[in-house]
């Protein structure tokens, strides 16, 4: 897929600059070949990415370049749609070629090019800082009042890597610890890269600590690096794994469940799996029943509305958006993509399902404008009614 999506980048080159009239043909010449060059640049990084020939640290900052320039393309595609649109209505308006003519200006379509060079700069730079701490009140109708107030930070898709190193993991352990959470939870994608390449980086979380645990379900990244060996050694770090398992919490007298399953990348292998399992409800279910809530943590929020049809959840905690990345492709690719589900608190059925914008994203796109990472700290409500 990123290389069919690279491929596309030098039509998106040609269709900027050859509606332009203005342009002599030297310039002409200069700026088509300045942005083929960006689009020939991400067809080049994709390929050698994918001949998985380099050492992993190297590829890393492949994919933050690659990620770079795609975002470039991205916005651009944006802006050309846009373009034609505005320049088709104005061909129907009255004194046509007056407004006609600037959106295939010289000017115009220069102004644009150097915004969006500037816009994809700033997004990965916004990608890259350690997120900031963002608590809400969140409404849980069913939970017990002996569990109103429980403050749970959530840490989603941190993706350490060789690019966001061992510093930025520790700002973050740094920032949940002073947030004084009863309970944290991961719902998955913490790392890119196998154990050799990462497990430095993410080191910090061992210090991570809470009165009622500190819980971790997998994502779909764990399952292209080595499945199996970063289960074990996120156990070593004194994290709780739940593998389509359970935890049963006593909490001031009430019981909380909480539950982690493997994600839906297991119901659709590729040659970039490397171990994982698959989801499975039934499991969980069972090992929750009589507790007096259910917490679910499933990477993707696109299973949220089987985990609702089952009854059995008061919660469902998801990542794997990003929070959509950017303001508009949130709204018209990655919602779609995802149940409708991008970020923020959604009731369906009678559960209440939250998704993160997550304190990180896979280096190949970790562009962000609009959406911030966040460390989410959920102050639990119990809403109207008590117990089951």
């Amino acid at each position: 897929m990123t290389l069919i999506v690279s491929l596309l980048l030098p039509l998106l080159a040609l269709w900027l600059w050859w509606p332009v009239q203005s342009l002599g043909r030297r310039q002409r010449r200069w700026h088509l070949g300045i942005t083929l060059a960006l689009a020939l640049l991400g067809v080049g990084l994709a390929t050698l990415w994918r001949m998985d020939v380099l050492a992993y640290a190297v590829e890393a900052w492949i994919q933050l370049a690659f990620g770079w320039v795609l975002a470039m393309f991205v916005m651009l595609f944006a802006y050309l749609v846009l373009r034609e649109a505005g320049w088709l209505l104005s061909r129907l308006a009255p004194r046509t070629s007056a407004l006609a003519t600037p959106w295939h200006g010289a000017r115009t379509n220069q102004a644009a090019a150097a915004a969006i060079v500037l816009l994809a700069t700033l997004g990965i730079w916004n990608g890259l800082k350690p997120p900031q701490v963002q608590e809400r009140d969140l409404v849980v109708p069913g939970l017990p009042d002996e569990l109103d107030g429980l403050r749970m930070a959530v840490l989603a898709d941190l993706h350490a890597s060789p690019v966001k190193r061992t510093w930025r993991t520790r700002r973050i352990v740094d920032a949940v610890m002073t947030a004084r959470p009863d309970l944290i939870v991961l719902p998955g994608d913490m790392v890119d890269g196998e154990v050799e390449d990462t497990a430095a980086f993410v080191a910090p979380l061992a210090e991570l600590a809470a009165p009622h645990g500190v819980w971790v379900a997998p994502g779909n990244h764990e399952y292209y690096h080595g499945y199996r060996r970063w289960m074990a050694h996120f156990r070593g770090l004194g994290l709780g794994v739940l593998e389509n398992q359970t935890a049963r919490l006593d909490i001031h007298g009430r019981t909380l469940a909480v539950s982690g399953v493997g994600d839906l990348a297991a119901l659709r292998p590729s040659a970039y799996m490397r171990g994982g399992l698959a989801p499975d409800l039934p499991a969980v279910i069972a090992a929750g029943k009589g507790s007096d809530a259910h917490i679910l943590l499933a990477h993707q929020p696109k299973q949220a509305r089987e985990a609702a049809a089952t009854g059995a959840f008061d919660l469902q905690v998801s990542g794997h958006t990003h929070g959509g990345h950017m303001l508009g492709f949130d709204r018209w690719v990655v919602a779609p993509a995802n149940h409708g589900y991008v970020r923020g608190a959604y009731r369906v059925g009678g559960m209440t399902l939250f998704v993160s914008s997550g304190a990180g994203q896979w280096d190949g796109f970790t562009v962000r404008l609009g959406v911030p990472s966040s460390i989410d700290v959920l102050v639990l409500r119990s809403g109207n009614t008590n117990g089951r």
